[in-house]
């Protein structure tokens, strides 16, 4: 029973840093041998418990997403959709946003963005689909329109990378943009344009 949970800690060190490593260098930069230092490992450890490289940068995703994005949004069903999507859009942004520890799957998103590996893509349709389709039901109740309707999907877009702006676009570009540091009352305040932006834009679209 001891050499079980000494391996159980030995292998959640080793993931938590490959999720270290991986966010600061990128795959092609990071190295076994620096993620099982970090980890007090020995670098043979990554093939006992996960195969290979590639296979832990594969958990170090799905590990980072689960830890540091949180919950799927839950819809409320007293809470009318335009308010929904007010609220998903915070809660994206928030995620987009995360600084230390929990801004780690962003910076591992960013680097693959960055340097793509090719080793993610079907783990990455498994992890935002539940949020996706949260999103496109919201949208689909604004609109008056199926959830597979192309209209709801170019809006699904356009929402998307409204607030991926915020994770692509460098911190000192947008405070430059902005006028003012990028203080969480600024987001805060961003979250609820992009909100209303997206509302008014939805709304025109349905009723064109």
């Amino acid at each position: 029973m001891g050499q079980r949970k000494d391996g159980i800690e030995k292998r959640r060190r080793i993931l938590a840093s490959a999720c270290q490593v991986f966010a600061e260098k990128g795959y092609h930069a990071a190295s076994v041998a620096d993620i099982c230092r970090r980890a007090g490992a020995n670098v043979a450890a990554v093939n006992y418990y996960f195969g290979n490289k590639a296979f832990l940068y594969a958990e170090a995703w799905q590990e980072a997403y689960e830890k540091r994005v949180g919950p799927v949004f839950a819809e409320a069903d007293d809470v009318v959709p335009e308010e929904q999507l007010r609220l998903f859009i915070h809660s994206l942004i928030r995620n987009f946003t995360e600084q230390g520890s929990r801004g780690e799957f962003t910076r591992l998103y960013l680097m693959e963005l960055a340097n793509p590996t090719g080793l993610i893509s079907n783990l990455w349709h498994k992890l935002i689909e539940p949020r996706r389709q949260v999103l496109l039901k919201i949208i689909s109740k604004i609109m008056g329109a199926a959830e597979s309707d192309e209209k709801v999907l170019f809006c699904e877009i356009s929402i998307i990378n409204q607030c991926r702006s915020l994770l692509t676009v460098r911190r000192n570009d947008l405070e430059y943009l902005m006028g003012q540091p990028l203080s969480p009352e600024l987001i805060h305040r961003l979250a609820d344009h992009i909100a209303s932006f997206s509302l008014a834009g939805i709304k025109a679209v349905a009723d064109r």
